[in-house]
């Protein structure tokens, strides 16, 4: 291997190496930003926001309208794991969806195609994408399909979605207020133990 080709590669490692560790540093406890949606029916704009439940498990908001006809609500539970570095790192799981949407049936007659607006909907979603935090903004790409239980046809439908949210809390932030709150707990129940102890003796004496 040649002078130059050695060099290509050391900086090659060398920015993949600082990616990982910016990615690693600015993991999110809480995140919410913009989603754009796109299925092949319709695209939606919307809002989005995460929050890190316990490690490696996420809960999402969605809500996102095209603006005439279609407007939805969904909240998803998501389990994550890493991918190229911590903060690299694909997920998937799923949730519900409740809003006013568009419904196309065909008449199995005719074979006309009838369309109807603004009928309330509910469904199960299913989400599957790759996610990347980095300077403080988490950038992520999925795919969302939907089996509609309620209210429109057809039964099945998938949305692709890119969503960019910046970082208001961050892991290791939130990690250290859920442990400042844990001590809080365990010298609570330290400091409350003697006070109960004290007040079983009282409670035999008088007997």
């Amino acid at each position: 291997m040649n002078l130059t080709k050695w060099a290509c590669v050391q900086s090659i490692g060398f920015l993949m190496t600082a990616l990982s560790y910016f990615a690693s540093a600015q993991s999110y406890g809480t995140a919410a930003g913009l989603r754009l949606g796109n299925s092949q029916d319709f695209r939606t704009l919307g809002l989005t926001a995460k929050q890190r439940l316990v490690k490696g498990i996420t809960a999402e908001a969605i809500v996102q309208s095209d603006f005439t006809y279609n407007t939805t609500a969904h909240v998803l539970l998501a389990r994550h794991r890493p991918f190229i570095s911590r903060r690299f790192n694909y997920f998937y799981g799923g949730g519900i969806s409740a809003g006013m949407v568009t419904s196309q049936e065909r008449v199995p007659e005719s074979a006309q195609l009838i369309t109807t607006y603004g009928n309330p909907a509910l469904g199960v979603d299913f989400i599957l994408g790759v996610e990347m935090t980095l300077l403080k903004l988490n950038v992520s790409l999925d795919y969302k399909p939907n089996i509609n239980l309620i209210g429109i046809r057809p039964w099945y439908g998938g949305q692709v979605g890119i969503s960019v949210r910046p970082v208001f809390v961050k892991g290791k932030e939130q990690q250290k207020r859920q442990r400042q709150r844990d001590r809080m707990k365990r010298k609570s129940r330290k400091d409350a133990s003697p006070g109960r102890f004290n007040r079983f003796l009282e409670l035999i004496k008088k007997q």
